[in-house]
């Protein structure tokens, strides 16, 4: 059954603890929705089982302990999540748990995390937010910041390239508009912490904690290149521990790792304005 987060201002989530912990719902302020939902896919989505092929439907999807690689997406999006009380939804993957509880904090989303596994465990975590975002809407990061794009990369992985430049336009072409081009592009801005989605008068920003660990905002930009043979658009931020989208091709300090104490602790806060 969906669960829902909300508050008097109209600020609410809803995810759905049998799909992985997917959230179908993220409302701002006087209710504008702002997670794109693609709904060809809604009933290959609900059919998902363990260990199935990933269906893209939107939301916001949980990736861990990797992006892409071994596991497509993870291994916890097609898992259904336990619920421990008290808002804390729990689910275990291949040699970790993985708990996390949202609320609502000054209007604003709040999502924390606690990844528990063996000292030493190397991982990577991404929230994959599909966005609605019109083709006039920009994505706003500091300008010269530090970009690693790997081209067409769902299409020659594990030989794609791995290219590093400036933001906003790291390989030539600029990355912060959205205008339907037929070209897709996955990037990470490496070492950043917020990053913002504006749109008309509206604006949605993602802020990422993770102490200890390399933290990055991806990009996936697809503007109606993938896949090959029925192409769409759909764009998504992705706040990230981890520099790379495959946790089995880097090693330390560019990719997620569990301490002696055997937890991880981090905090998503998503919040908008209208």
């Amino acid at each position: 059954m969906p669960e829902q987060v909300g508050s008097t201002s109209g600020v609410s989530v809803i995810f759905e603890p049998e799909q992985g912990g997917r959230l179908t719902s993220l409302r701002g302020p006087h209710g504008r929705e702002w997670l794109w939902r693609r709904e060809l896919a809604e009933a290959d989505r609900l059919a998902v089982r363990p260990g199935d092929p990933f269906i893209d439907a939107g939301g916001l999807e949980e990736c861990c302990p990797t992006i892409a690689g071994a596991f497509d997406h993870g291994d916890i999006w097609s898992q259904p999540w336990s619920d421990e009380g008290n808002g804390n939804f729990a689910v275990t993957g291949h040699g970790y748990r993985l708990s996390r509880r949202i609320s609502i904090v000054d209007g604003a989303i709040v999502a924390d995390y606690q990844l528990e596994a063996e000292e030493g465990v190397r991982f990577i975590w991404a929230g994959h937010a599909s966005l609605d975002l019109s083709e006039a809407a920009q994505i706003i990061a500091p300008e010269g910041h530090r970009t690693r794009v790997w081209p067409e990369h769902w299409q020659t992985w594990p030989n794609t390239e791995q290219l590093e430049g400036a933001w906003p336009a790291p390989i030539g072409d600029p990355h912060d508009r959205l205008r339907t081009d037929g070209t897709a592009t996955f990037c990470m801005l490496l070492d950043l912490t917020s990053i913002s989605a504006r749109d008309g008068d509206a604006e949605i920003r993602f802020q990422l904690d993770a102490p200890g660990q390399p933290v990055a905002i991806a990009l996936w930009r697809n503007l109606d290149a993938w896949p090959a043979d029925a192409p769409y658009r759909s764009i998504a931020i992705e706040p990230a521990i981890g520099w790379h989208f495959d946790r089995d091709h880097v090693d330390p300090p560019e990719v997620g790792l569990v301490p002696a104490s055997g937890e991880v602790t981090w905090r998503l806060t998503i919040s908008a304005t209208a």
